[in-house]
């Protein structure tokens, strides 16, 4: 028998999150909105009970959810991010293995411990005492069942939060009570043409035969097919494999008719995106820009365009970046537009330590590499944006919609936690 898998989830993360400091909240349903409080992005469970969906837009909701008590908040992804930090520290004090899959997700092997449920147990509790986050385990010899085994485990499955499938009798009867679509992986597209080879529930796709499979869909669903038999042919990955490409976008809160608060914006997404390039030893040899109107504004006229624009020598300074960034943003931009979007996309990364310079050009110096990392630490501790470039801007009209957002309350001292 291969060697036990555990997905460990967060229950409903967001509005976890939200009920962290915020005790009145429980209970109650909550929802939490996407960027510029335009829909519904993760609910509670009393929210799920009421019949709202994801995707629900606010606009459209906004008495229904006010008839019933929904408390709504607006995405608060800095908060998220470090509660998320904060979860993975305490699941790597619980096995060697592990792998961060998202935000509210993660892997973890079992292997060589007596008693992988009591274990996963511990795990829960652990969790819920240190970070408040209440979490679910599925436990299984693959990834994939892993995720079938969570997915009871929510549904209160298993015991204390846990569920667990290692025989083949517990794999076949967790099977029967899934749809196709339920599976990881699987979504209606893919169910379709399943279902056009006579291959309709979970337990058909296992007992596929794995050269139809292949031959008609693939290596990617036959391995698939192999996870559900309890072969695993998904290893852990421990080791966050280097990005190959940065991309950092956001729709404006309003939109944007000047050319000066789109220059603001690409200037702040570059300063976002070389922050993760530095944290990763990385630079980049090319600098996309894009911008759009809003597509689903039919009375608007309509406007894409991007343009990428190479570096002569790689760089992970933000003063260069920007340069070329808003020399790219300077020839999409056309008057008369009401701009919903912009981003950018730092392209062709390499190794900081391996840049090559040509005959008039070198790498970022010393001097450069240093003011860098000062304004980084700066950045880490005193909060995002104490220091940064002009050409990003002072107003910001542009910023993001995000009027029910709840404090920062882990990462900014002015959003700390006060109690009377």
């Amino acid at each position: 028998m291969a060697d036990p898998i555990a997905l460990v989830d967060c229950n409903n993360f967001y509005a976890s999150c939200e009920r962290l400091f915020e005790p009145r909240l429980r209970g109650r349903p909550v929802v939490v909105l996407s960027n510029n409080d335009g829909c519904v992005i993760a609910r509670s469970n009393e929210a799920k009970a009421l019949g709202i969906s994801m995707g629900d837009p606010w606009h459209l909701n906004r008495d229904k959810f006010t008839e019933h008590g929904v408390m709504v908040r607006s995405s608060n992804y800095t908060l998220y991010g470090d509660i998320s930090s904060r979860v993975v520290d305490v699941l790597r004090g619980f096995t060697p293995e592990l792998e961060v899959y998202s935000i509210d997700e993660a892997f973890l092997s079992l292997r060589g411990f007596a008693d992988p449920d009591a274990h996963a147990a511990g795990l829960r509790a652990t969790v819920l005492q240190w970070t408040g986050i209440p979490v679910s385990v599925g436990i299984a010899p693959t990834k994939t069942l892993a995720k079938v085994a969570n997915r009871l485990a929510k549904k209160g499955q298993g015991r204390d939060g846990v569920h667990a499938l290692m025989s083949e009798a517990e794999q076949t009867q967790a099977l029967e009570q899934l749809a196709l679509t339920d599976l990881w992986g699987v979504a209606g597209r893919l169910a379709k043409r399943l279902g056009e080879l006579g291959i309709r529930t979970p337990l058909q796709l296992r007992d596929a035969d794995p050269a139809i499979l292949r031959t008609h869909l693939g290596v990617v669903v036959q391995r698939i097919a192999a996870e559900l038999r309890g072969m695993p042919c998904q290893a852990l990955t421990l080791a966050v494999p280097a990005n190959k490409t940065i991309l950092a976008s956001r729709s404006f809160g309003r939109p944007v008719l000047q050319r000066q608060g789109l220059e603001e914006a690409v200037a702040s997404h570059v300063a976002r995106a070389a922050e993760k390039l530095r944290r990763q030893s990385l630079a980049a040899n090319a600098v996309m820009v894009f911008a759009h109107t809003n597509p689903f504004c039919g009375q608007d006229a309509q406007y894409s365009a991007s343009r990428t624009i190479g570096l002569p020598v790689a760089s992970a300074d933000t003063r260069m970046l920007t340069r070329v960034a808003l020399r790219a943003a300077s020839m999409i931009w056309r008057d008369g537009y009401r701009y919903k979007k912009a981003g950018i996309a730092l392209l062709d990364l390499c190794a900081a330590g391996a840049v090559q310079g040509d005959l008039w050009s070198g790498p970022d110096t010393k001097r450069q590499q240093a003011l860098m990392r000062a304004v980084d630490r700066i950045n880490a501790d005193y909060g995002r944006d104490t220091m940064r470039l002009a050409a990003s801007g002072i107003r910001r009209d542009w910023s993001l919609r995000a009027e029910r957002r709840s404090p920062r309350y882990t990462t900014d001292w002015d959003e700390i936690l006060c109690v009377p």
